[in-house]
């Protein structure tokens, strides 16, 4: 019943079901959700949500800026209130984790455990065992499950009675639409009903733009704290660069640029390697995880190509000097010069 982020109920979400699930959970999304909130156009105030839960695997939450993540933070606050399952659809990295963990934090639930579940790792039997815990489950990428384990799922979902209330609430969150999956039979169609009868969707970071300072600077605070380091202050250009970049890991990516600026300890040598290594993720689309050891040895080389073609200049191209200087042997200056580029240069 929402636009392309927020939350669909029914028939847009779960292929025309209309379940019991549609009958207990109100039509409050939208404008009607921020009245109810008390979020007004101009509330631009943001936070590390407070009381996050301390089990493993739990997720900070920070609030947004974008009008359309406050409207789904609006609805994360309505999903709390109750128990009906919900399935989390976004791209990888776009909090998906972070938001089930916010529903849990803010719910009845939020002194029993919250845990997380990779789909493929996730069996029938280790599901059986959540059924007498309570808390809240969050299945990570439900759609990789196994038959055995989508039949003991939709069967503890269906619990009805006393047992219910030790069944835990399950969260299931998917990067693709499981429509297909249902289709062709590798999905389970009942669970499928089942699990989206509230269907949530978070926007990618290239479409909250407005919320990358926010999340730079709570990333960059975060891992100061983490590596005892002061909190650095960015460069307009570095600034800059986080707005333009298109992000396609997601906020998962950004955070791990934050953390590499402040764990490289110089923000010139460390975006050095960063921008190298976020544009070829960009280029590529896969959104893979930005390791501190990848973007040293990234940081690194560019350093050393600066430092090279600093003494090539002041040298005029003059290889042999340069070599003197850079306490190096002079055939390992013209290896070092193919491997930036530049060996045809001063020949």
């Amino acid at each position: 019943m929402m636009g392309e982020h927020g939350v669909l109920i029914g028939n847009e979400c779960a292929l025309g079901w209309m379940s019991h699930w549609f009958k207990v959970f109100p039509r409050c999304v939208g404008r009607e959700i921020m009245k109810r909130n008390n979020i007004g156009p101009d509330q631009t105030e943001i936070r590390a949500t407070a009381g996050e839960p301390q089990n493993r695997g739990a997720r900070a939450w920070v609030e947004s800026v974008s009008s359309g993540m406050r409207t789904v933070e609006a609805v994360i606050r309505e999903l709390s209130q109750n128990d009906v399952p919900v399935l989390v659809v976004a791209e990888h990295g776009s909090g998906k984790a972070a938001a089930a963990a916010r529903i849990h934090a803010l719910s009845s639930r939020a002194a029993e455990p919250f845990q997380i579940c990779q789909g493929r790792e996730t069996s029938e039997e280790k599901l059986a065992v959540y059924a007498g815990q309570g808390g809240t489950v969050y299945l990570q990428e439900v759609g990789d499950l196994t038959a055995a384990a989508q039949k003991e799922l939709a069967r503890q979902i269906g619990l009805n009675g006393e047992e219910q209330r030790r069944v835990p609430r399950f969260i299931c969150g998917t990067s693709g639409e499981l429509e297909p999956e249902v289709k062709a039979g590798k999905f389970r169609e009942d669970l499928y009903y089942r699990i989206s009868g509230v269907c949530l969707r978070l926007p990618p970071l290239r479409q909250r733009k407005e919320d990358i300072p926010v999340l730079r600077d709570w990333f960059l605070s975060d891992a100061a704290r983490d590596f005892s380091r002061a909190v650095p202050a960015l460069s307009p250009g570095t600034q800059n660069f986080f707005l333009e970049h298109n992000w396609p890991g997601n906020i998962r990516e950004l955070k791990d640029a934050a953390r590499a600026i402040v764990a490289l300890g110089d923000e010139t040598l460390a975006m050095g390697g960063l921008r190298s290594l976020l544009r070829r993720a960009d280029h590529g689309g896969n959104g893979e995880k930005i390791s501190l050891k990848d973007a040293s040895r990234a940081a690194s080389r560019e350093a050393e190509r600066e430092i090279i073609l600093q003494v090539l200049r002041r040298t005029r191209w003059n290889r042999r000097r340069a070599a003197q200087e850079l306490q190096i042997s002079y055939k390992a200056l013209l290896y070092k010069l193919k491997q930036i580029g530049y060996e045809e240069y001063g020949a």
